[in-house]
């Protein structure tokens, strides 16, 4: 059951006013503190699609054992990443996880408990959840998903999918906040700096992991 993760940091960072994957975070930019963490976990590849700033971007992951994606018209919204991401993974992956460039709280041991729950489920979604609030990363079934995954549109990702989708869905519960907290504002990013240590998965103060 090979794995392909899509890594979106394609976006505009509207909401900071500064590309925000390009932000330090524990001596790391914060792309390439997620792609780490998707290093470190049992995905099978990893995509990244990149848009805004998208030579910066690169420059930033030089040399990791990653593919770069060009999204030409990220400016249509995160769909339009996720459909450019789609056509690029591995045809034959059996899943297909779909995670967010702005999530420092993200952990290697996460993605693989959700790689763990997808593998031993016949459901098609799988996503985590924390306190009852659902996540990110999310896998879905390539053969179910793959196409309507490439037909997305506007600025919410693979949502529509899983609430229309909700008897093929398995919530798997975690302890970790990483899966809901993300980088918005200057506010969470000088949250990130407090509680986020340069090794990946690191304990921090808001007891993640």
């Amino acid at each position: 059951m090979g794995i392909s993760a899509i890594l979106l940091a394609a976006g505009q960072s509207k909401r900071l006013g500064a590309n925000k994957l390009l932000l330090d975070v524990a001596g790391e930019a914060l792309v390439e503190r997620v792609v780490n963490v998707l290093l470190q976990s049992r995905v099978d590849e990893i995509l990244v699609v990149v848009g805004f700033e998208a030579e910066r971007v690169r420059r930033r992951l030089q040399g990791k054992p990653i593919r770069l994606v060009l999204n030409r018209h990220y400016r249509e919204g995160m769909a339009s990443s996720l459909r450019v991401g789609v056509r690029h993974v591995d045809p034959s992956a059996h899943g297909v996880l779909v995670a967010l460039a702005d999530h420092p709280w993200l952990t290697s041991e996460t993605v693989d408990r959700l790689i763990d729950a997808y593998r031993g489920t016949s459901k098609g979604i799988v996503c985590p959840t924390y306190r009852g609030m659902r996540g990110h990363p999310v896998i879905f079934n390539g053969e179910r998903y793959r196409g309507p995954l490439s037909k997305m549109r506007g600025d919410i990702g693979g949502r529509p999918l899983i609430e229309g989708h909700r008897d093929d869905l398995l919530e798997v519960p975690v302890d970790s906040p990483g899966v809901i907290r993300d980088i918005d504002f200057w506010e969470d990013y000088h949250k990130a700096r407090k509680t986020i240590r340069r090794d990946v998965g690191g304990v921090n103060e808001e007891g993640e992991r």
